[in-house]
């Protein structure tokens, strides 16, 4: 399997974010590149760093406004007396349908939705050569079986116009969206431990990409507002969205009984192509402790979303260190 990946993905390096009020280092640091690596090279595929598609792809996506906001925002920051290395909001809007200021604290607090997505100097570069290594991945599959898309910061949380939860442009929400425009009937499956509210909130409305999302139920746990089982699109989009929610601690059998809802789900949809928003924070040992999937367990599901026999996208969503993350990746990369 070819796996794409750019170094510039490194540069970012977020120090610390608020988890229940408190300041505590981020957990989406550079180190996880050599985890994810060592598990590619174990398995012996090639690795190719993406050819640079330009803005197009990502505006697609996110619209200008927000792509201007993200180069942009460092450097406008830290010519605000006593502000700190990293942009973090401190004041939000009710709602996105407010007034947009002008000011560089307020459009922080209207496009970054928590305080878990620092912006520093390298973001951008990291979070576009990301997408780059995910929009590179959806062409590759035009004569791939599968590709593995490391990408890093991951995306599954970053809405239209917002950031979020270590996520600064929506890599799988692009990528499926490359895959539609070149014919493609794309569904997103996201088996990552928490909602993809992002990637759900870019297609709510659409017909033409399915959303199935398979993660700890957010009544207690994040992103808490989205997620819900009762979220099934809307508009043309009704019908085109999945939620499956499982309760904290669930281990390898809970979670295939919801991963064959899902495919399922993508069976029913028609998809011909099928981006897989892989996120390894499910496993049992994973620093946010929310499932409990075993390494054997991620193995199953690497194999059984192979059996589908789509052309699959496998795109780099969470998953944080610990001593078995390469391993929980090699497991899945290796049912293709």
């Amino acid at each position: 399997m070819i796996t794409v990946f750019d170094e510039a993905q490194r540069a970012h390096d977020p120090q610390f974010f608020l988890s229940s009020g408190a300041q505590q280092p981020c957990p989406e640091k550079p180190a996880r590149v050599d985890a994810l690596l060592g598990a590619v090279r174990a398995l012996g595929g090639p690795v190719v760093q993406a050819p640079d598609a330009g803005m197009g792809p990502i505006l697609r996506v996110h619209p200008a406004r927000y792509l201007t906001f993200l180069q942009t925002i460092h450097s406008r920051w830290t010519r605000i007396p006593g502000a700190s290395a990293e942009v973090i909001p401190n004041i939000h809007p009710a709602n996105r349908t407010d007034g947009y200021p002008l000011s560089a604290v307020g459009q922080a607090g209207f496009h970054q939705i928590d305080t878990s997505c620092p912006i520093s100097a390298e973001t951008w570069g990291a979070a576009y050569a990301s997408a780059q290594t995910a929009i590179h991945g959806a062409d590759l599959l035009a004569d791939q079986r599968a590709v593995y898309a490391l990408c890093r910061p991951p995306g599954h949380h970053a809405f239209a116009e917002l950031a979020g939860g270590f996520c600064y442009l929506n890599n799988s929400a692009i990528a499926a969206q490359r895959l539609t425009d070149a014919g493609g009937r794309v569904a997103i499956l996201d088996v990552d431990l928490h909602h993809g509210n992002g990637t759900q909130g870019i297609f709510y409305e659409r017909a033409d990409v399915l959303t199935v999302s398979i993660h700890a139920h957010p009544e207690r746990y994040y992103p808490f507002f989205w997620g819900y089982p009762e979220e099934r699109g809307a508009g043309a989009g009704l019908g085109a969205n999945l939620n499956l929610c499982l309760e904290r601690g669930t281990g390898d059998e809970g979670f295939m009984r919801a991963l064959e809802k899902g495919m399922q789900a993508v069976a029913d949809f028609g998809a011909d192509t099928l981006v897989l928003a892989l996120g390894l924070d499910a496993f049992e040992g994973d620093p946010f402790a929310g499932l409990a999937v075993t390494t054997a367990g991620f193995g199953r599901i690497g194999r059984a979303v192979a059996a589908m026999g789509l052309p699959t996208l496998i795109v780099q969503e969470g998953g944080y260190l610990c001593p078995e993350l390469g391993d929980n990746l090699r497991a899945v990369l290796a049912g293709f």
